[in-house]
């Protein structure tokens, strides 16, 4: 998507695809963490003025990537390259060079992120034509984590409110020349992971996403292109809807470790183990899960139609994804914290996989 606001703002290499913005001068592009298109589609009474902008000029559903989380989708927004290319391949990523299991979400990192991923960001890019990029969100994200390997480039501009964010976003897009603003809004997702993506605390916290973008919208000048996207969207899994694979032998045999998400699973076998593990998956998750071996799962494209080599070692030799409200943790290795969410995210159904992009000329009426 990013690239095609690249190509909107004359910036050289810029890619629009299957995504046409029209000239602009000013972008602001609105990362709404966990809004899924179903979701949307589903709370029209929450979301009036998201709502207004479906079926609008270039308004339309579009799709994720996989595993569908937070670290992977925002570095294929940030750098325009799916995961078999950026390599960034799951929230918990198994390093080959040294086995580490690393929470790519991590603050403090815990592992160099500009060498995890050194490819250019769009937003390098786009400073490097003369761009006036200017990122929005909290301090703590400022040149740290994430950030880092996804989003570098441009200025960074910490503010912590809601009401912080929509100012710094209306004063950054108004910098002279051609200006490139992204602004973070992370709520709806951590509302989601805590109380559930059906929860009324969830529709309450959809219902301000609605009126801080329309409030956002309206400090916007009028040659302003805002576009409003997602990373991933989520489901509800209950509890008693997981495998913990620290309580399940048959998962457990053969498996160094498990790696990815809660629904987009790598599993990281022992030697000539993988065969094994495969059956064992298969057989214990039945048809809740597609589980896949590593080649199987790269040649049917889930992480592009490229895989780097140095990329391809970081993808699990079995790799699950969950059909249905299930999981996979792994309480040996996953904090208290993260065996209780409720709203989950990681696989491949319409739900996670499938986002908004919703775009408004501002000023059009």
């Amino acid at each position: 998507m990013l690239p095609a606001v690249l190509h909107s703002l004359g910036v050289a290499h810029g890619e629009p695809g299957e995504i046409s913005l029209g000239a602009a001068r000013r972008v602001c592009v609105v990362l709404v963490d966990g809004l899924g298109m179903s979701a949307l589609l589903a709370h029209p009474v929450e979301t009036p003025y998201l709502s207004s902008l479906l079926g609008r000029g270039a308004s339309r559903a579009i799709t994720s990537v996989f595993p569908t989380t937070t670290p992977i989708a925002l570095t294929s927004l940030g750098t325009g390259l799916p995961p078999g290319e950026h390599g960034l391949t799951g929230l918990l990523m198994r390093l080959p060079e040294d086995g580490r299991l690393v929470n790519t979400l991590a603050l403090p990192a815990q592992v160099d992120m500009r060498s995890l991923q050194p490819r250019e960001t769009v937003f390098e890019r786009a400073a490097g034509e003369g761009v006036a990029v200017t990122r929005v969100g909290p301090k703590a994200f400022d040149g740290a984590g994430l950030t880092e390997a996804a989003l570098r480039g441009g200025d960074y501009t910490a503010a912590e409110s809601v009401g912080e964010r929509v100012a710094a976003s209306a004063a950054a897009v108004r910098r002279p020349g051609r200006t490139l603003t992204y602004v973070y809004f992370g709520d709806l997702d951590a509302t989601g992971h805590r109380e559930g993506c059906s929860s009324e605390a969830w529709r309450q916290e959809l219902a301000h996403v609605d009126r801080l973008v329309e409030q956002l919208a309206a400090a916007l000048p009028d040659d302003t292109t805002l576009v409003v996207t997602s990373d991933h969207g989520m489901v509800d899994v209950p509890l008693e809807n997981r495998w913990d694979v620290a309580a399940e032998p048959a998962l457990a045999e053969g498996v160094e470790v498990v790696a990815g998400d809660l629904r987009g699973v790598h599993v990281h076998t022992l030697p000539g183990a993988a065969g094994d593990v495969l059956d064992a998956w298969r057989t214990t998750l039945g048809s809740s899960f597609w589980v896949l071996p590593r080649d199987e799962a790269v040649a049917a494209g889930l992480y592009g139609p490229v895989v780097a080599d140095h990329v391809l070692a970081r993808i699990g030799n079995v790799v699950a994804a969950a059909r249905d409200d299930t999981a996979v943790v792994d309480s040996r290795v996953l904090p208290p914290q993260m065996l209780r969410l409720v709203g989950l995210h990681g696989s491949l159904t319409e739900e996670e996989l499938v986002v908004p992009l919703l775009v408004r000329q501002v000023g059009d009426g």
